[in-house]
């Protein structure tokens, strides 16, 4: 029998390490911007550290102020995995804390990404784990369920299905799908590359700006002097 909204998925599908490995030196900006800049997590979910995110996507579904199921992922979740909680919008309750960061350190976890609130925040000044949320709250969670795990979740306006390619730095958390990943990755390294020869020529005085001038003639600007 069906027990839907109390249930766990074992097993997902993972983008090989190699190819989200390859994402690691790319700003998510120039991610995002070969994304048609819509694939970003809202900005309400920041980093609580200067630690990247990378990984696929291990996804938890919790009820208001309750962590039963994120412990339960704590135990499932492999090497590398990213816990990706949606916490329903709950301003009330912290869903983890220093504990629970230090037992997901001590099992090669990647980080969390949850739309929900934390504490002991301050500790994560000093722990090399990623940890992205909603805010913070010292109200402590309830550990009664239901929920679920490895379903899609709506996490900061995206929607996050397991095995979801997650990258994240100091501006935010951009979502992709492993079937768009490959190719997605040739666009943001040669990207990439064209931002550093543009820093290049802003350095030696060859960067051309003639663009902005005939934007505006196209758009028809007048220019009154």
């Amino acid at each position: 029998m069906a027990n839907v909204g109390f249930r766990i998925y074992t097993k997902i599908n993972r983008p090989s390490r190699e190819l989200v490995e390859g994402f690691r030196n790319i700003p998510v900006a120039n991610i995002a911007d070969n994304m048609g800049r819509i694939s970003c997590v809202d900005t309400y979910i920041k980093p609580y550290n200067d630690v990247k995110l990378l990984g696929p996507a291990f996804t938890v579904h919790a009820p208001l102020g309750d962590n039963l199921m994120f412990h339960k992922a704590l135990d499932m979740a492999q090497p590398g995995d990213i816990i990706v909680v949606c916490g329903e919008g709950d301003m009330c309750h912290s869903l983890c804390g220093e504990i629970m960061f230090t037992y997901a350190m001590s099992r090669g976890i990647g980080g969390f990404l949850i739309d929900g609130l934390i504490r002991d925040a301050a500790s994560l000044k000093e722990k090399n784990f990623p940890v992205y949320a909603r805010g913070v709250n010292p109200n402590g969670p309830y550990k009664n369920g239901p929920g679920e795990i490895n379903v899609p979740v709506s996490c900061g306006g995206q929607v996050i299905r397991p095995g979801d390619i997650i990258v994240g730095d100091s501006d935010g958390v951009v979502v992709i799908r492993p079937e768009d990943a490959e190719e997605l990755l040739k666009k943001a390294v040669a990207f990439n590359q064209n931002e550093v020869r543009i820093f290049e020529q802003i350095k030696n005085g060859t960067f051309d700006r003639s663009w902005i001038d005939k934007t505006l003639k196209e758009k028809g600007c007048e220019i009154i002097e």
